[in-house]
């Protein structure tokens, strides 16, 4: 390296560190708005599972709708029928081609995981680290960690593009991906009520037992 370019690259340290820091912080400020200003989200996702060895193990598509806090309904339609519904109490999952729904306490069931961030539980953003931003494209991207890796979920990373949701990377301890691309991304349009009341279809199975809400003192 000739000492014009050491000098350069001497010179253009500042700025990179600059970079860096503007990226920080537009990165913070847009989690914590996705976090506490939006009350309600709905669009389509394309899914995909990315295996080790960068191997697409499955693409799946549907529509999404999240009403905060705690409450969000995934409705995959391709290549199969499957719904998911988080009520506020349990999480409900559909498969309608097993004829089976599969029900578990929504707070057992989302501990330490990047549901939290999507559900807006106002302690959300306390339990994991923020290790930085970056752009790419135009797309601000947040890199995030669980304080507790005891849900298998080793990191998420949010993507925002003119300061909406659109890309997601969900990282497992398997080594493997989860990406989601959101498409017609709407947010705090009113939804229909009961449209996160989850009721179990007839002659269909049901594994597992779910919570009850508490009973309140007059």
């Amino acid at each position: 390296m000739t000492v014009r370019l050491i000098l350069t690259a001497i010179l253009m340290l500042p700025y990179a560190a600059m970079a860096e820091t503007e990226a920080d912080d537009e990165g913070e400020r847009l989690v914590e708005a996705f976090v506490n200003d939006i009350a309600t989200l709905q669009g389509r996702f394309e899914q995909s599972l990315i295996d080790a060895g960068g191997e697409v193990l499955e693409r799946t598509s549907g529509t999404l709708e999240i009403q905060r806090p705690g409450q969000f309904r995934w409705s995959y339609t391709e290549p199969y029928a499957q719904v998911l519904v988080a009520d506020g109490l349990n999480i409900w999952s559909y498969d309608v081609d097993l004829e089976q729904v599969t029900v578990k306490p929504q707070q057992e069931a989302l501990a330490n995981t990047p549901a939290l961030l999507l559900g807006g539980s106002e302690d959300a953003l306390q339990q994991f680290n923020n290790d930085g931003s970056f752009v790419e494209a135009g797309t601000t991207w947040v890199q995030l960690s669980p304080k507790n890796t005891d849900s298998g979920f080793l990191r998420v990373e949010l993507g925002f593009k003119h300061d909406t949701l659109s890309r997601m990377i969900f990282y497992d301890n398997l080594e493997q991906r989860t990406l989601v691309a959101l498409y017609d991304v709407a947010v705090n349009v009113p939804f229909e009520q009961g449209l996160f009341e989850f009721k179990v279809p007839d002659d269909v199975d049901v594994v597992g037992t779910p919570a009850v809400a508490e009973a309140t003192t007059p």
